[in-house]
């Protein structure tokens, strides 16, 4: 083998793969000449010389050693531009018939034969590299040169910049299917191959048709009611976030809570195998460090992100340090949750955009600013209506296998383009249809739930036909309904306010003279001063709220509205004390 390629190339060393394992063969130039002479030739003149004496000369002056073990094939170059890394991504095939091993080498692997041996050895079982720097560079500029190059993406889902959602071994783009080559990565059209270095989300979707069933449209529609319609419409709708952000600038969060055993866990799980994601319901972002919630965040990109159980209290009923919801606010118009510096000796900070949805799953509802209210979709579960038909609806769900159901995300993806102009052109009539209703003001919130209404017509006949259009129009029904109830919510004052004005009234209501309110009773106004009201409390054993937190949100009190944080006040309570500093509202 060394010959012929010897009398192909006229190198006098090269390189040469036989038997999957790497060889060098090298002419000694001074042997070769004795070889043909001896034969009574003359070397001189190459041309002249008969084949049959050149060929066994150069049997006798070529020597053939091994170099490796095995046999590592340089496939492509791939890069981050983010983090300016970059890898070589390699084949190492074996000689026992074993199957072959991929893996990247960085540059610097590359660059060095130590390096290079130390890889090998960590990458591919029994794989040993003997040859000298020369023979590496030789070998690296044969394979390397004019390599071609495959971009990358450092999520799962789609990629707005390639058109394209990369589920695993499986993309779509442009409503076409496409399998990951035998290189790994995703050939989507001329001079477009795209892959994901993201190896923390697993999606294993079943490309094929014919397992895909759709039975448990009636075991969800069963076991939950309208509320499981609206949470799969939800779901739907995060396959579709990011081109839903870029025609109408946001995508809304959906809140599922309710008390124990009212099925939450359940049908998020099993939402979650729509998607191909098996034994999975989400993360606790109490538990989860700042840098593990901002890379829970930005992992996926058209998939739900869903926050668990961060409501948990403590013995005794105190509450644990909660997770700050108003860090999501600029998830909802898919900017940037949290900043990092980017590694290296510039002023570049890496803000990667949201590019999710963003699902809270708990057993209370989320208590946050108006901020954040607003841009929730509210689902209450509760354990009324239960019975052993829902229950038996509801263990067919989670006994009900990936693969005949994880097509739902490759459905939606492949019909991507008409479900958006079914969405496009519903929501905004929904929205404005919302915002004349009386009873809700706020815009955002006719906004969210117009999208949300949107998505419910993308599972009906118009869009999959997943489900009929009397559950579909029953559906809008109670989502404008969630509307009304969220306007509710957002008028009422926050929890920490209302166990304020609770105690007050409590109090004050002990004497017929005024205990809290320095203006005295009857007054136009209400005058408190904090301590006062802390001491009070203490004296009739009453819970106080956290006076930090209190602070924060009294300046929102709705039922008695906030005037003045410190206001010098005539004391009608202190006789003896002329001037009090007290929180002001109306009374």
């Amino acid at each position: 083998k060394a010959l012929i390629i010897y009398r192909r190339t006229e190198r006098r060393e090269c390189w040469f793969e036989f038997k999957r394992q790497l060889w060098w063969w090298k002419l000694d130039v001074d042997a070769y000449d004795r070889a043909v002479r001896a034969e009574g030739a003359d070397g001189g003149d190459q041309m002249q010389i008969d084949p049959a004496i050149r060929d066994a000369a150069l049997e006798q002056a070529g020597s053939v050693k091994r170099i490796c073990t095995c046999y590592p094939t340089a496939l492509y170059y791939q890069a981050n531009s983010v983090t300016d890394e970059s890898w070589y991504y390699y084949r190492v095939e074996f000689p026992g018939g074993q199957p072959p091993v991929k893996n990247t080498f960085s540059g610097g692997q590359l660059a060095s034969t130590s390096e290079f041996k130390k890889r090998l050895l960590g990458v591919a079982p029994g794989a040993v590299w003997t040859g000298t720097s020369q023979q590496l560079d030789t070998l690296l500029q044969d394979q390397i040169g004019n390599i071609k190059t495959v971009e990358t993406i450092d999520f799962i889902g789609y990629s707005k910049e390639h058109g394209a959602y990369v589920f695993g071994d499986l993309a779509v783009a442009g409503g076409k299917l496409h399998k990951i080559n035998s290189e790994d990565f995703f050939e989507l059209g001329p001079r477009k191959q795209l892959k994901t270095l993201s190896q923390s989300v697993t999606l294993q979707l079943n490309a094929d048709r014919k397992a895909y069933r759709t039975d448990w449209t009636d075991q969800l529609y069963g076991a939950f009611g309208l509320r499981g319609v609206v949470a799969t419409a939800y779901w739907l709708g995060s396959l579709l976030a990011e081109q839903i952000r870029s025609e109408m600038g946001s995508f809304p969060f959906l809140e599922i809570v309710g008390e124990a055993g009212a099925g939450k866990s359940t049908l998020i799980e099993f939402l979650w195998k729509l998607v191909g994601r098996r034994d999975y319901e989400g993360f606790d972002p109490s538990k989860a460090t700042m840098p593990a919630r901002s890379r829970n965040f930005a992992q996926v990109s058209n998939l739900p992100v869903v926050l668990i159980e961060s409501d948990r209290e403590q013995e005794g009923g105190s509450k644990m340090k909660q997770f700050d919801w108003d860090e999501l606010k600029t998830a909802f118009n898919g900017r940037s949750i949290r900043a990092r510096g980017v590694k290296n000796s510039g002023n570049d900070t890496y803000e990667p955009p949201f590019r999710g949805s963003i699902v809270i799953s708990q057993n209370a509802p989320v208590q946050a600013g108006e901020a954040i209210q607003t841009r929730i979709c509210h689902l209450m579960f509760t354990r009324e209506g239960q019975s052993r038909q829902t229950k038996e609806l509801a263990e067919a769900l989670e006994k009900t296998e990936l693969e005949h159901v994880s097509q739902f995300a490759l459905d939606v993806a492949q019909r991507e383009a008409s479900l958006l102009e079914l969405i496009t052109k519903n929501a905004r009539a929904y929205a404005n249809r919302l915002a004349e209703d009386p009873e809700i003001k706020v815009l955002r919130i006719a906004k969210c739930h117009g999208q949300l209404m949107a998505l419910l017509d993308c599972l009906g006949p118009e869009g999959l036909g997943l489900f009929e259009a009397q559950v579909i129009e029953m559906a809008a029904g109670y989502v404008r309904q969630m509307a009304r109830e969220r306007q509710q919510a957002i008028n009422a004052d926050h929890p920490l306010v209302q166990d304020f004005w609770e105690a007050y009234d409590y109090l004050e209501g002990l004497s017929e003279e005024p205990m809290l309110n320095h203006y005295g009773k009857g007054a136009a106004q209400i005058a408190i001063n904090l301590k006062d009201f802390e001491r009070r409390c203490a004296d009739y054993k009453l819970r106080v709220p956290e006076m930090r937190e209190l602070k924060r949100y009294l300046r929102a009190s709705k039922t008695r509205k906030f005037i003045d944080a410190n206001r010098t006040v005539r004391s009608q309570i202190r006789l003896g004390s002329t001037s009090v500093k007290c929180w002001v509202f109306q009374a």
